[in-house]
């Protein structure tokens, strides 16, 4: 399968299908997110990459394009690594001058929040397969978010979701989590 493919099912099957995201479905449908596969070993040429994907935001319709992924399986398989190169990111969004325009989703196939354990079931929210820089659109955000009752609520709903989950359905969800053990 295709690293395309593997985030696509990601995706459809985790994201959108548990309704981590209760957002991501609409845009998903209307074919207005874009997977940037950078299957490059440099970098410096993900973070050239990364600002290409903000200029596309910037010069594409919201109605085209919603939101990004961009997706790095070459790279940054080491978890703190990843943690200190989305510090870059974070740095390079208020370099182009988009603080307020853009903000940056993490998610990573070791990923865990500060303060659990990197078997805690919770981290399975932000567990993909493979390191993934999603570029948002505060715009958007902020429109969907007015109309959503109770939007602090999501992560609490989304670790609920997680300690539910049998190991089956997780050996279902998370196939590229079982390989690596």
């Amino acid at each position: 399968m295709s690293y395309l493919h593997h985030v696509e099912q990601w995706l459809d099957d985790v994201v959108i299908g548990l309704n981590l995201c209760p957002f991501a479905a609409k845009p998903r449908r209307n074919e207005q997110i874009r997977i940037a596969i950078c299957e490059t070993d440099s970098l410096d040429v993900l973070l050239e990459n990364i600002q290409q994907e903000i200029q596309r935001l910037d010069n594409t319709p919201v109605c085209d394009l919603d939101t990004s992924l961009v997706v790095c399986p070459n790279l940054l398989q080491d978890f703190d690594e990843y943690n200190q190169f989305l510090d870059m990111v974070e740095a390079l969004i208020s370099q182009c001058g988009k603080d307020g325009v853009y903000q940056v989703a993490s998610f990573h196939p070791d990923y865990y929040f500060f303060g659990t354990h990197p078997d805690d079931a919770e981290n399975l929210t932000n567990r993909a397969p493979y390191p993934i820089f999603h570029l948002i659109r505060e715009d958007s955000m902020e429109k969907v978010l007015a109309h959503y009752p109770d939007p602090e609520a999501i992560p609490e709903q989304n670790i609920e979701k997680m300690n539910a989950l049998t190991k089956e359905e997780i050996r279902q969800l998370f196939p590229y989590l079982i390989s690596k053990n």
